[in-house]
């Protein structure tokens, strides 16, 4: 099932007011950029972070999952939680880099 236009809109709801969001498209599914910067991927009408160690003890009680086949573990963030989901982003926008540019041909 993918996601659809409603969740991702959801989501992004959700996280309003911790810097620029913008969503992205990708293979039927979704990633939400903070500042430019990739930190929730939403599959399936779920949203997902990665497990870094910034973020453990606030996600000591997430469930763990796996967005797409071949992925790593990541966190299943609490999205409802807009709270929990605004502290999460803030915390993985500081150490994510911005995404390296394409090269043109």
């Amino acid at each position: 099932m993918a996601t659809t236009n409603e969740f991702i809109e959801y989501v992004c709801e959700q996280i309003c007011g911790v810097g620029e969001i913008r969503y992205k498209k990708m293979f039927g599914e979704y990633m939400v950029y903070v500042n430019n910067k990739p930190v929730i991927i939403v599959c399936n009408n779920t949203a997902y972070v990665k497990q870094l160690k910034e973020i453990c003890d606030l996600m000591k009680e997430a469930e763990i999952g796996f967005p797409y086949k071949g992925a790593k573990e990541h966190y299943v963030l609490d999205i409802d939680d807009s709270e929990l989901s605004k502290n999460i982003v803030v915390e993985l926008e500081k150490v994510t880099p911005l995404p390296k540019p394409k090269k043109k041909i």
